[in-house]
């Protein structure tokens, strides 16, 4: 027998398959929920895929009852092989049991796989769970396996709050209790776990929440411990989304009491430098870039940058390659560098190097004018020492050489 083609608006725009649960959003537009909630939550997208019209941050789905009982009838009368039934909601009591086993060791571990399976499921799970404080519960079972030095079911844990997207406005912490989650997960990524890799850019991912969130009274008494760690993490090697997260760590953390020295005095410097070396993706070099330029602004900094001997050089090759802001930030750190530690043995570096020769480059490239600005002040502070290089010599330093 010939399959029966389906009505037109039965269809959902995604999927191009029949919907099993009809939601419709502020456009006007109905979608198959699942589908639907790939695309936002999954996919991150913030416009509607028909009208290609901005959503809200948090776009109602209103589920499309009428819609949903002219397909199951259509399907039953017709010769349609099965009626599509949408998913049952999640069971508040089931939720709360799932919850509460949580905190009873025999049933840990099936719990947390539990709750874990309802997160990944449907943002309507992922609501449901915040709203009923997984969120804390969660953070709660990290402290306790830290001070059980216990790490069965952390990868669990550390996955639930990755995927509901922590830290929510349902979330309120104590300065106590986010000393604690940050003495936790920092005891977490020194750990040597199975699926290393995962769980620690999982824990960095929240501990960049946390940070964020976190009072300047907790960001000025951060133990150096912490910075040891990270940039350990960033030694050993994680997810390019964690390596953006320990950045974003340390870019909170540093303007906090001895916090850039203390990420100086944990190796952050040299790490940095590491990493750009292996040419990452261009949000981490702006990431990286504007750390350094923070801690090239204290003498300790300065001193780790120019211990590397590919520091000058690496910071140079990304003038005029990444974005305006690399540009920015590594003009400023070639800028801290030649007004504090201009040495004669640091000038010919960047001569040799071609740090020279890139500074007289954004004199001429199409850039913003305060570049040029800081370019031009950079090549004149030390003309006596770079005016009879081939690349400098003719060049007027006072104005644009056009």
């Amino acid at each position: 027998m010939d399959e029966v083609e389906a009505p037109e608006y039965f269809i959902c725009p995604i999927s191009l398959h029949i919907m099993k649960d009809p939601v419709t959003i502020i456009t006007g537009i109905t979608y198959d929920r699942e589908s639907i909630e790939r695309w936002l939550y999954k996919g991150k997208n913030t416009t509607c895929p028909v009208t290609n019209r901005a959503l809200p941050e948090h776009p109602v789905l209103t589920p499309n009852h009428m819609l949903q009982r002219l397909i199951q009838a259509w399907c039953n009368t017709s010769s349609y092989h099965s009626a599509p039934t949408p998913k049952s909601p999640l069971d508040n009591f089931h939720l709360r049991s799932h919850i509460r086993g949580v905190s009873i060791p025999n049933l840990q571990l099936k719990s947390l796989r539990k709750l874990e399976i309802l997160a990944v499921e449907s943002e309507m799970n992922r609501q449901s769970m915040v709203k009923f404080g997984v969120n804390k519960v969660m953070l709660a079972f990290i402290v306790s396996c830290y001070e059980k030095n216990n790490t069965a079911g952390l990868e669990e844990a550390l996955s639930i709050l990755n995927i509901i997207r922590f830290p929510s406005v349902e979330t309120r912490l104590l300065s106590f209790e986010t000393e604690c989650i940050i003495n936790a997960l920092t005891w977490v990524l020194g750990c040597d776990l199975a699926n290393n890799v995962t769980v620690k850019s999982h824990a960095v991912l929240v501990l960049k929440a946390i940070i964020e969130k976190a009072s300047s009274n907790i960001l000025e008494r951060l133990k150096p411990e912490l910075f040891v760690t990270i940039v350990g993490v960033l030694r050993q090697g994680i997810s390019h989304q964690g390596i953006n997260g320990v950045l974003h760590i340390m870019l909170g953390a540093r303007p906090w009491g001895r916090n850039r020295i203390k990420i100086v005095e944990a190796g952050a410097v040299m790490e940095l430098v590491e990493l750009e070396l292996g040419s990452p993706e261009k949000r981490t070099t702006e990431l990286v870039l504007a750390v350094l330029f923070h801690l090239c602004s204290c003498a300790e900094g300065r001193a780790q940058f120019l211990s590397h001997a590919a520091g000058i050089a690496v910071v140079t090759k990304r003038i005029l390659k990444v974005s305006q802001a690399t540009d920015d930030r590594a003009i400023l750190i070639l800028a801290l560098i030649c007004k504090f530690s201009g040495t004669s043995e640091v000038l010919q570096e960047m001569l040799r190097v071609g740090s020279v020769a890139k500074l007289l480059m954004v004199l001429q490239a199409d850039c913003p004018s305060y570049l040029k600005d800081r370019a031009r002040e950079i090549l004149r502070g030390h003309s006596d020492v770079w005016r009879s290089s081939c690349c400098v010599r003719g060049y007027n330093l006072t104005r644009d050489p056009r």
